[in-house]
């Protein structure tokens, strides 16, 4: 029976490695193979921003699979190697016609704004801008370029923001269902669709709030962009909505005309061989600039909900997550790095463990004790843990319609037992130990005693956020306490506040962490991933749980059907394990994206 199960286990790792891990050796193989076209002498780059757009992309060398081809950050920093690029002649931009995070787009509409300082003109075409509450933001980036498009009887929906939230409670109360959550304050509103049957006056006076900001300040980037006044622009689109040929008249846009329209015209400027190229495709012709002498600032990334772990131990189902022991460890890699000068700290995220959030800042003061600045540049959110996890950075530069704050907690459980008992299922309960052991059963809703012990806990996990915040921000507990309350701000209203120092995007970020780590402005700096790119023998390793012998295994095999490159890649292959049996950290030289 042994021998009959070894034998069972060992055919299953056979067809596993021959018909997963082999075809994506295949695939990487390939990809390795192909090199991508230099650009013409001549060319027009055509953004297109109607696809999903990730705030920074993966780290992994199988991104694209993971359906995040393009980021912001990818953009702002291909828009700045395009600048000073002489084959580039031009930028056409396609636009979302359903909006986009007014955060991102206020890091787009930047990069377009610097990349014209070069001179090169600029076209955002758009085929219509509909009602999706953030049309405005799609609006916002049309009006950074140098003209603004649109499709002949196209629409111009931009009218204002929107929001729109499911209460549950009535619903609930009809099954049987009881929301038994608590929260740490009154503006901590996630819980509150199952608990009220509408939104609650702090509720509803924090979200009016944080839309108006984001309103104010998406047309008044657009107005300085259209060089209008801004009280006069948010009213002229607030009274749409408006067809292509009013939105000329009114001087919303400067021109209709049809894509390849738009196209041709950049063309014809762009002179004689000009030739369109896709934006993803010119970024991977960008080559490494050299290094040499040049200080260096560590850029650390984190996107998606903090959850506690490694992404090692989740493939590539790990969500877009971020892993708390991941981030530590590139905080100890950075702040034991003697080449880095200072690191900036990417944010993106609404929130997520206390725990996993409480390790990451944990990182961050380690590097701040080693002598590395920490820069946070916050994405379209950082709130909640995302603002715990920045809360004690030397500085945090945020864009203005960014999503921070949210300083506050909530928990609980949802009691079924009543709803199942009308189905015909009953469910009962059994423990040993402490009464707190059944807290979390679905049967029954808390007890008293149970209530009070998870209070406390409730009431320490928010009284520590808000001793982080104090202590990183330098503010009175007391003030802490009256502004944080679970409100959500915007960029704009938290740097009024003292919750950010500046307002900004990335290479706002770069620039401080050049300051605070000694580096002359003028200075031109390395920016260093950490951790860098994984090759896609460390992705397909991590992800099938294979061993180094069965890498080498199916390395192998694909030398055996014919591709000499497959030597090549059991060279990395070892080369990687080197690395992992010298042990520390290992800080891959590639540009970050």
């Amino acid at each position: 029976m042994k021998s009959f199960l070894i034998a069972t286990a060992g055919a299953f790792a056979g067809l596993l490695l021959f018909f997963i891990g082999l075809p994506i050796l295949v695939v990487a193989i390939a990809a390795n193979a192909m090199k991508p076209e230099p650009p013409p002498q001549r060319a027009v780059i055509q953004l297109d921003l109607r696809q999903t757009i990730s705030d920074q992309g993966s780290a992994d060398a199988f991104d694209l699979f993971q359906g995040r081809a393009l980021s912001v950050l990818s953009v702002a920093q291909t828009l700045r190697e395009a600048e000073t690029d002489g084959r580039v002649k031009g930028l056409l931009i396609r636009l979302p016609e359903g909006g986009m995070a007014p955060g991102a787009a206020d890091e787009i509409g930047e990069a377009i704004r610097h990349f014209r300082t070069s001179g090169k003109p600029v076209i955002a075409h758009s085929q219509g801008l509909y009602a999706s509450g953030v049309a405005v933001a799609s609006y916002r980036i049309g009006a950074a370029a140098s003209e603004f498009w649109m499709q002949p009887a196209s629409s111009l929906q931009a009218v204002g923001i929107a929001s729109e939230d499911a209460f549950l409670k009535r619903l609930f109360d009809k099954y049987g269902v009881r929301a038994d959550f608590q929260q740490r304050q009154e503006y901590k509103n996630a819980v509150n669709p199952y608990l009220y049957d509408d939104y609650t006056p702090a509720h509803r006076e924090a979200t009016l709030s944080w839309m108006g900001s984001v309103l104010d300040s998406q047309t008044a980037a657009a107005a300085a962009d259209r060089k209008q006044d801004a009280a006069t622009l948010k009213a002229t689109l607030a009274a749409g909505p408006w067809s292509a040929e009013e939105a000329l008249q009114k001087k919303l846009i400067d021109k209709t005309g049809q894509v390849r329209e738009a196209q041709g015209e950049l063309l014809r400027r762009a002179g004689s061989g000009a030739k369109l190229m896709d934006f993803t495709t010119y970024r991977t012709t960008i080559k490494d600039k050299p290094a040499e002498g040049r200080p260096t600032i560590a850029v650390i990334g984190a996107e998606g909900a903090i959850v506690t772990g490694s992404s090692d131990n989740n493939g590539f189902g790990r969500g877009g997550n971020i892993y708390s022991d991941d981030l530590a460890d590139a905080f100890d890699a950075a702040a034991r790095d003697k080449s880095v000068k200072a690191i900036v700290f990417r944010v993106s995220s609404p929130g997520g463990s206390d725990t996993a959030s409480e390790q990451i800042a944990a990182g961050v003061r380690q590097a701040k004790a080693a002598g590395k600045p920490v820069v946070v540049s916050m994405g379209t959110y950082a709130a909640s843990g995302g603002y715990w996890v920045s809360s004690e950075a030397s500085s945090i530069v945020a864009q203005p319609s960014t999503l921070t704050g949210s300083i506050g907690v909530f928990g609980g459980k949802f009691v079924l037992g009543e709803a199942l008992s009308r189905y015909g299922v009953n469910m009962r309960e059994l423990s040993v130990g402490g009464d707190y052991a059944t807290a979390f059963g679905t049967a029954q809703p808390m007890t008293e005693t149970q209530r009070a012990a998870f209070s406390g806990w409730m009431d320490r996990i928010y009284d520590g956020f808000v001793q982080r915040v104090s202590t990183g921000r330098k503010l009175p507990v007391e003030r802490v306490r009256e502004i944080a309350k679970g409100r959500v701000w915007t960029g704009a209203q938290a740097q009024k506040l003292g919750l950010v120092d500046r307002q900004g995007g990335f290479y706002e970020a770069v620039e401080e962490a050049k300051r605070l780590g000694g580096v002359p402005a003028s200075q031109q700096v390395r920016l260093k991933r950490v951790p860098g790119r994984k090759s896609p023998f460390e992705v397909l390793q991590r992800t099938l749980g294979l061993s180094a012998v069965s890498m080498k295994t199916l390395a192998a095999a694909a030398w055996v059907l014919g591709d000499p490159r497959a030597q090549g890649m059991l060279d990395s292959l070892a080369q990687t394990r080197m690395q992992a049996n010298g042990g520390g950290a290992v800080l891959a030289p590639t540009p970050f994206h």
